[in-house]
């Protein structure tokens, strides 16, 4: 297929994956700095959001966009048969995807429906492209990857016209958590313990992770539920008890992929612990249902928590397998890691404890950005290098 059609331009262009996660590593860090310095007062943006809407948008719609694009446009070929987006178009949309940052932070003086309109884009023409690419490929049963792909979009486009009529997003931002959440939950739900299974057999281990069954549907049925319920924001006794369901299905799902197992592999751990995020999102939702926390709380925990170190972790793990590396997350990749978590849980604790709030948010702040410059030197030099060629030895920094 490659011979028929061979591609010479850069690198960094020749896959869906190499511009977007490094785009996104990018923007993870330089994100919460400005986000941080506007809460110091150091820094204004002209934009329509107000500084709260804009972070959260950003993480969500802008940082999380751009990883959900490089893992389709990396997926749909292997599902397809079909050669990779690459060169011009990729070239093209990843301006898109940086006009949107442009727009909404007010650099592109448009207004408020001149930003929706420029960052509604992105997601669009991501949607669309993946449609024409299964369509051509006549892989029907992959079309439903274009529902959450176009509630994403909705999700994103109800967001600003939320800010717009309300002047705070306030169910959409959750909107978008959890359509991330929902994603991890069946996505990685695939991948975890089928990656775990392969390491596993390799090493002639006798407990292997169990197979997809109608366990994990339903686990995943009432994880959705209880989004819902989150996403409404609906309080008391019968949300709390479907948080604590979701949690403990959550678990039982996560346990049942024998994660203890893979502590020799740093890389495939990290998938188990970010996994680990949602069941205590879930856990944390069911006590915030009650009024025994703050409710924001549990928002932390599923998007920097889940949503984070799941995101950061499949970005080097797919960069490094895609790019012909080792799979070998190295000092750098677990550093990475580890100061993403370092953020997630300094982020709870500054709920968990009002006298500390602002410590911990900073503390939160920086270990974010630090941990987003290490994975953004982690894959930098992969996904702008060519493909290593078989059989060519590969060390992990």
């Amino acid at each position: 297929m490659t011979a028929r059609n061979p591609y010479s331009g850069p690198a960094v262009l020749s896959a869906g994956f190499r511009p977007f996660f490094l785009l996104a590593t990018m923007f993870g860090a330089l994100a919460i700095a400005l986000w941080l310095a506007m809460r110091e007062g150091a820094l204004s943006l002209s934009s329509v959001l107000s500084p709260v809407d804009w972070h959260v948008h950003e993480m969500i719609f802008g940082y999380g966009a751009a990883v959900v694009a490089g893992f389709l446009f990396t997926a749909v070929p292997n599902w397809t048969g079909r050669l990779p987006t690459r060169g011009a178009p990729l070239a093209v949309l990843s301006l898109v995807w940086i006009a949107g940052r442009l727009a909404c932070a007010g650099f592109l003086g448009v207004g408020p429906w001149g930003v929706l309109m420029v960052d509604q884009l992105f997601l669009l023409l991501v949607g669309a492209m993946i449609a024409r690419e299964i369509i051509a490929g006549r892989n029907w049963r992959n079309l439903k990857v274009l529902l959450p792909v176009t509630a994403f979009w909705g999700a994103n486009v109800a967001f600003h016209v939320e800010v717009l009529q309300t002047g705070f997003a306030a169910t959409t931002q959750r909107l978008g958590i959890a359509i991330l959440i929902f994603l991890i939950m069946l996505i990685g739900g695939r991948i975890i313990p089928s990656f775990t299974r392969n390491w596993l057999v390799k090493r002639s281990r006798d407990r292997l992770p169990a197979p997809f069954d109608r366990f994990d549907g339903f686990a995943i049925a009432t994880g959705v539920a209880a989004l819902l319920f989150w996403v409404a924001q609906v309080s008391g006794p019968t949300s709390a008890l479907l948080f604590a369901l979701a949690a403990g299905l959550q678990a039982a799902r996560l346990w049942r992929w024998r994660g203890l197992q893979t502590w020799r592999s740093p890389l495939l751990l990290m998938l188990h612990l970010s996994y680990a995020f949602i069941p205590a999102g879930f856990a944390v939702a069911a006590l915030a249902a009650l009024g025994h926390t703050n409710a924001a709380a549990s928002a932390h925990l599923l998007g920097a928590g889940a949503v984070g170190t799941m995101t950061l972790a499949v970005m080097i793990r797919a960069t490094l397998g895609h790019t012909g590396r080792g799979l070998e997350a190295g000092p750098v990749g677990v550093a990475a890691f580890l100061a993403l978590m370092l953020a997630a849980v300094s982020r709870l604790l500054a709920e968990a404890a009002p006298a500390l709030y602002e410590p911990f948010v900073v503390i939160a702040g920086m270990a974010w950005i630090i941990g987003f410059l290490l994975a953004f030197g982690r894959i930098a030099i992969p996904v702008c290098r060519p493909r290593k060629a078989p059989g060519v030895p590969s060390r992990a920094p």
